[in-house]
């Protein structure tokens, strides 16, 4: 035990001078290199085109208002819901539609805008629809203003599972904005490994912030998991006049 002791003060000892020298060192060095030792300039990140009321220059572009040629209808053929303008709008009894190519982790933006309601429109009857990630995970579209129902399937909720942090709705007949990160859950054989998250923003207003997936949206029953790839985006026909525009998605 002595002989380590006098091992570790002799090396101390050794290593003094070097210590004392970087320290000297440091000191002569200006701001400006000590500030350079922690600066990072690779990878260097690529340039992305932001144009004003466009998609990014490296989203896909999934709906611009000219056609529906990146949908299909998911009861086979084309998408056969309604376009005018620069909207397309669900056509009641056509059932819902999905992007041709499949997706797992997502920005997406999309809007979209329900009708002013009829009489006797209320709760989930008030203009409904949804927008679903890999097939099986919906954020709720409804028309939530001034509209009581339950606040799991209200707009921007994770359906019947998280509710929104606030209700950022516009009135009916304007134009919403969802952007929403989308993580997809991943898998080791058939069991899950990772749940999904999502992050909405609706109207510039952050309404779930990095919240966990519990399984698929169930209307009836408890939330699941089961096995699965990237897959298809979902908009659906729930037998209202929800319209959506500007509709693209940056994979991550």
């Amino acid at each position: 035990m002595r002989n380590n002791v006098f091992k570790t003060i002799a090396t101390v000892a050794l290593l003094a001078p070097t210590l004392s020298a970087c320290a000297a060192t440091e000191e002569k060095l200006e701001p400006w290199q000590q500030a350079q030792k922690t600066e990072v300039w690779e990878p260097v990140p690529a340039v992305v085109a932001t144009p004003v009321n466009k998609a990014p220059s490296d989203a896909i572009v999934l709906f611009d208002g000219t056609d529906l040629s990146a949908w299909e209808s998911v009861k086979g053929g084309a998408a056969a819901w309604t376009l005018g303008g620069d909207t397309v709008t669900v056509k009641p009894g056509t059932g819902n539609i999905r992007t041709k190519q499949s997706f797992c982790d997502v920005q997406l933006h999309v809007e979209w805008r329900a009708p002013k309601p009829e009489e006797g429109m209320d709760g989930q009857l008030r203009n409904n629809s949804g927008v679903f990630f890999q097939e099986r995970y919906e954020i709720q579209v409804l028309d939530s203003y001034d509209n009581k129902t339950y606040p799991n399937g209200q707009a921007a909720s994770v359906y019947k599972q998280t509710i929104p942090l606030v209700n950022a709705t516009r009135p009916p007949g304007e134009w919403q904005a969802y952007d929403i990160i989308f993580t997809a859950p991943t898998f080791s054989g058939e069991k899950l490994k990772t749940p999904g998250y999502v992050t909405v923003i609706h109207n510039g207003v952050v309404v779930q912030n990095h919240v966990e997936i519990q399984g698929t949206t169930e209307w009836i029953g408890a939330p699941k998991y089961q096995a699965h790839g990237c897959a298809p985006i979902q908009l659906q026909d729930h037998d209202n006049l929800v319209s959506f525009r500007n509709i693209w998605l940056r994979e991550l």
